[in-house]
């Protein structure tokens, strides 16, 4: 399988060379030239597959470049009951409403985000090794992304992390699972920003080309394709053990500030699964919503970004979105990179005339959630059920009950589990004992390691030239 940019201007290459590249050369985002169609006989297959067996099926088809057997190996490595709790890696709960919670959090950083990442750390490693290179990874963080980044990469050969996060806007969990780890390959740098502005630095320096191929600079954000083939698989898992037959549809809730996950449901969709709707769940930050309803893709100013009690998702460009948009357009990479120019400018772009293909053909629909509705929908489930969600996923929640038809079965994507936001727990059903896996007991407490810088791309490059040794 070829992939190539959204942006056109990129050679099509292999699955491995995406897997380190990150952004594109051209400024693009990389996908590959057609998603693999999957029939119902396919599907009957699948549906009794272990969760390593279905991986394997699925990444397979997508990366073709990787001799098989050791694609297995590093598939059977990643997904065990040692790193995520169970056998099934992500089983699917159902509340008494009927609404269902895809478990994906169960993992060593208590986020979705390791379900992708700690694949992509042994393909990291796997790669690198083969290719005899070395990598120098950057990435930012808005919560999550970055202790699962780290926790897959420390201490992992050839590799260095430089991960920013917005300076303060963290929960304190968050921040110490992240700035206790100590690994001489680990580099915590607070931005004195918004996650939007990690995220920029990221790209700028990704755009720097000599300095980009002199320190062989890649990303684990999910422009990275590699994250998102990751999670395509619990979407097809997520929908064999919420239904009973493959002639039933599901809806899928997915709480979204940087449209990677949902990003990933999309694929699964276009792939053949049979997904009915795809609900984007924002918070306050509610660019996506506003697209889904109104066609008008405006990304505000880190200025203009709310600090949020759902805080992964303060997010207003949603770095993933091109790969959808791209679509949308009919893959044309001209006028995809005339849209994102008036993204950077801050412009932004209005693609109603194609609004009703977007929520449509592709199965979109969005909602808000504020912060009283996400303490309001914890304490509810809470009551109802005895179940304790995280904040982001309480904004899935109640996004779906908001919008949910008659009959409609609706997956809600976890997103992370409530240890990671004590305070906002207790602020939504009082002082209670919030459940915590051993490995984090007392993790605040841990010495902390951190550099704080302003927002300046030229001074991340200079702690990546400190510290890589070439």
């Amino acid at each position: 399988m070829n992939y190539i940019s959204t942006r056109g201007n990129t050679a099509p290459m292999q699955f491995s060379d995406v897997l380190l590249m990150g952004l594109a050369p051209d400024g693009g985002l990389m996908l590959p030239e057609t998603y693999p169609q999957i029939d119902r006989a396919t599907l009957d297959k699948w549906r009794s597959l272990s969760y390593t067996e279905l991986a394997f099926e699925i990444m397979s088809l997508f990366a073709t470049d990787i001799p098989q057997d050791d694609l297995k190996i590093l598939i059977d490595k990643t997904y065990t009951k040692t790193a995520f709790g169970t056998d099934e890696i992500t089983p699917v709960r159902t509340l008494k409403d009927g609404i269902k919670i895809l478990e994906l959090s169960n993992g060593v950083t208590l986020a979705f985000k390791d379900m992708a990442m700690q694949f992509l750390g042994n393909a990291f490693e796997y790669v690198l090794k083969q290719k005899n290179k070395r990598l120098t990874i950057i990435g930012a963080t808005s919560g999550d992304t970055g202790s699962a980044a780290e926790y897959a990469l420390r201490g992992k050969d050839n590799i260095d992390v430089f991960m920013m996060s917005p300076h303060g806007k963290m929960s304190e969990f968050q921040r110490a699972q992240m700035y206790s780890l100590m690994d001489d390959n680990i580099h915590n740098i607070a931005i004195d920003g918004m996650f939007d502005d990690c995220q920029d630095i990221v790209k700028a320096i990704q755009q720097d080309k000599a300095f980009k191929d002199k320190y062989q600079i890649g990303t684990v954000n999910s422009i990275n394709w590699g994250r998102i083939l990751a999670q395509i698989v619990y979407y097809f898992k997520g929908y064999f053990n919420a239904t009973n037959n493959n002639d039933e549809r599901v809806s899928f809730c997915v709480p979204s500030g940087n449209f990677g996950n949902v990003c990933a449901g999309h694929i699964a969709r276009e792939m053949g699964l049979p997904i009915h709707r795809l609900i984007v769940a924002t918070n306050e930050n509610d660019v996506l919503n506003e697209f889904f309803k109104t066609g008008k893709y405006i990304p505000r100013k880190a200025s203009e970004t709310y600090i949020t009690s759902s805080p992964s998702m303060d997010i207003s460009k949603a770095s993933n979105f091109e790969r959808f948009i791209y679509l949308l357009i009919g893959k044309n990479g001209d006028e995809l990179n005339h849209l994102w120019q008036d993204v950077s400018s801050g412009k932004g772009f209005d693609l109603s005339h194609l609004l009703h293909d977007a929520n449509d053909k592709y199965g979109f629909v969005s909602g808000k959630s504020t912060h009283a509705d996400r303490i309001a929908t914890i304490k509810a489930v809470w009551e109802s059920d005895k179940d304790l969600l995280d904040p982001h996923t309480a904004d899935g929640v109640k996004v779906a009950r908001e919008v949910r038809l008659a009959d409609e079965v609706i997956v809600v994507a976890e997103t992370a589990l409530p240890a990671k936001f004590a305070e906002t727990i207790i602020e939504a059903v009082g002082q209670i004992d919030i459940p915590r896996p051993p490995h984090t007991k007392d993790i605040e407490s841990l010495p902390q390691k951190v550099v704080v810088l302003d927002n300046k791309a030229e001074l991340v490059k200079e702690q990546i030239e400190k510290f890589v040794k070439l």
